[in-house]
């Protein structure tokens, strides 16, 4: 069909979309769930109301007030720039919880073995807790990474062309909408379901190390 070769274009930008805003979403993520463990003055506080912010409000509205509202007081970013963030920002409030969760629910006895090694609070975080932490963690962070890549879907109101986009396009073209709907569903079906096979070979590997 003459159509695939055009969505295809769309799926791109799709995943340019979601890894990019995968990696950096985990690094913020990470970074402000660390904020809130440590419960650093006055960051802490920062770092619970920009989550209570970005969970608590549409991530479309969050496109529309980066993309269109920014502009206004002189901070003007590209769509692709402004999506990618917007995205970022997005998700990296939700693997923050899913992350500070996990490292909550890390028994106290290995806090207290780690600093009793002589180890400082941040190499205990990093090599004893995280590990343990991002194993129990990993359900959460990949259903949520899985929803970032329908997420991307909200992008194409900043007329960027990713599948979404694309496929309003060929409707407008070829006025068949109920295919090309079901052809860009299986799309992001597809992809939802290899990130899943990612994230049971991740759970085999964290599976097999905690055994050990």
């Amino acid at each position: 069909m003459t159509a695939v070769p055009v969505l295809m274009t769309g799926v791109g930008y799709t995943l340019l979309f979601a890894v990019s805003a995968m990696v950096l979403g985990l690094t913020l993520g990470f970074a402000v769930a660390l904020v809130r463990i440590a419960q650093v003055p006055l960051l802490s506080q920062v770092a619970a109301l920009y989550v209570s912010l970005m969970r608590g409000t549409p991530l479309l509205v969050q496109i529309f007030v980066i993309y269109y509202g920014l502009p206004s007081v002189g901070i003007e970013f590209e769509p692709v720039t402004a999506g990618i963030l917007a995205l970022t920002l997005n998700v990296a409030a939700y693997l923050s919880e899913s992350l500070r969760g996990a490292m909550a629910g890390v028994e106290r006895g290995q806090w207290d073995a780690a600093l009793s090694l002589g180890l400082g609070w941040w190499p205990a975080v990093r090599f004893v807790i995280a590990p343990q932490a991002v194993r129990l963690a990993v359900p959460s962070l990949a259903n949520s990474l899985i929803s970032l890549i329908k997420d991307t879907s909200l992008v194409s109101v900043i007329t960027v062309s990713e599948l979404m986009m694309v496929t309003k396009d060929l409707i407008a073209q070829t006025f068949q909408p109920l295919p090309l709907y079901l052809m860009a569903a299986a799309i992001y079906w597809v992809l939802s379901a290899l990130f899943e096979q990612v994230q049971q070979r991740v759970e085999r590997h964290f599976g097999r190390a905690h055994a050990r």
